[in-house]
C-alpha cells in the first residue's frame, strides 16, 4: 500500500485490530469513535490488521473483520497488513542496537516472574542483560529498548495531563520478543508515522503503552501523534470486552443497530426515529452530533445490555 504524503494540517485517523477473532462491540466502540473524529475533522480513516502474532490469530479473522466494518457502513482504503512490513521492521531493531538505544536480552518469562516488581504494565524488567556482554545475550531473540528515569507527558484529548518514569515504572520492554516476532510498541510506532497518523483514538487500555510509544517516537526522532482515549467497554463482570473474556461476534443484522448502540455508548442520543433509518442516515446524525467531550475522564464505561448487537 502506498501512503501519499499529507499536507501539515490533514488530519488522517486510524482503526488497527488484530486478527485474533471477529469484531466484536467493544471493537466497534473503537472503530466508531476514530471513524467519526476523522469524518468530523475532514480528514481520512484508515484500516491497520496487526497481523504479527501468529499464535495468537485465528484464520480467516481478518477477511471476517474487513467484512463487518463494510457491513456497518465503514468506508476506507485498501487496509495496511503490518506482515508485509516486516523486513522494515528489522531494519528499525538493527538500528536500535546499532545506536546502542536497544540490547539484547536473554531473560526468560519464566526468569523474569521468579521475583517479579510488578508495574503500570505488569512485571518491571530490572536491567539483568542492559551491560551483558558477549556470549550472555549474543544468541538472544528479545530486545529490548533502554529507557531512562526522565518524566514523560502527554496531554490526553479526554483523560487529561499524563506522567510516567519509564524506567522505574515500566522498565526497558520489548521491540522483539523471545520467539522473534516483533513486539507491537515497535510495529504500531513504524506505521503510524509510515501512515502519517495525526491523531490515534482508541481505548484507554492502551493508555500506558503511549509513553512507550512516545519514546521510541523519540529515539527514531520520530513525529508524535495527538492521542485520544475513550472508555474501554467493560462487561457485566467489570472487566474489558475483548476477545480474550469472550466477547461475542457483532450481529451482522442488525448493523444500524450496532451503530446506533456505540453512539450511546460514547455519550450521544440518538433519537428513536433512528431505528428505521438507514446505514448513512445513522453516520450522517452522528458526525452531526459527536461530541467527544461528554466522555471527559471515563476510563471505562458498562455495556448493560449486548442483545442482538
Amino acid at each position: 500500500m502506498s501512503i501519499d504524503a499529507a499536507p501539515d494540517n490533514f488530519y488522517r485517523g486510524r482503526f488497527a485490530p488484530s486478527p485474533t477473532g471477529p469484531l466484536h462491540f467493544g471493537s466497534l466502540v473503537a472503530a466508531v469513535a476514530s471513524y467519526l473524529q476523522a469524518r468530523v475533522n475532514n480528514g481520512e480513516w484508515l484500516v491497520r490488521i496487526e497481523d504479527i502474532d501468529p499464535p495468537r490469530e485465528m484464520p480467516g479473522a481478518t477477511d471476517a473483520i474487513l467484512r463487518a466494518l463494510e457491513r456497518h457502513g465503514f468506508e476506507f482504503p485498501a487496509p495496511l497488513l503490518q506482515s508485509s512490513r516486516l523486513e522494515h521492521y528489522d531494519e528499525i531493531i538493527t538500528a536500535l542496537l546499532d545506536q546502542g538505544l536497544a540490547y539484547r536480552c536473554s531473560c526468560s518469562r519464566k526468569t523474569l516472574q521468579t521475583n517479579p516488581n510488578l508495574g503500570r504494565a505488569g512485571v518491571i524488567y530490572p536491567g539483568t542483560c542492559r551491560t551483558a556482554t558477549g556470549d550472555a545475550t549474543r544468541q538472544a531473540a528479545s530486545v529490548r529498548v533502554r529507557t531512562s528515569n526522565e518524566l514523560l507527558t502527554f496531554t490526553d484529548a479526554l483523560q487529561g495531563t499524563q506522567k510516567c518514569r519509564l524506567e522505574s515504572e515500566i522498565g526497558d520492554y520489548l521491540v522483539r520478543r523471545g520467539d522473534g516476532l516483533v513486539a507491537y510498541q515497535l510495529a504500531v510506532v513504524i506505521d503510524d508515522s509510515y501512515q502519517a497518523i495525526s491523531e490515534v483514538v482508541r481505548g484507554t487500555d492502551l493508555l500506558d503503552s503511549t509513553f512507550m510509544q512516545i519514546w521510541l517516537q523519540r529515539c527514531l526522532k520520530l513525529p508524535t501523534p495527538a492521542y485520544m482515549h475513550v472508555p474501554v467497554v467493560t462487561g457485566r463482570d467489570g472487566k474489558k470486552l475483548s476477545k480474550q473474556t469472550g466477547a461475542q461476534e457483532l450481529n451482522p443484522d442488525s448493523p444500524v443497530r450496532n451503530i446506533l448502540y456505540a453512539f450511546v455508548f460514547l455519550g450521544l442520543n440518538p433519537p428513536e426515529s433512528l431505528q428505521e433509518a438507514t446505514l448513512a442516515e445513522a453516520w450522517s446524525w452522528g458526525f452531526e452530533h459527536w461530541q467527544p467531550a461528554a466522555l471527559t475522564n471515563l476510563l471505562t464505561r458498562p455495556a448493560d445490555d449486548l442483545n442482538g448487537v
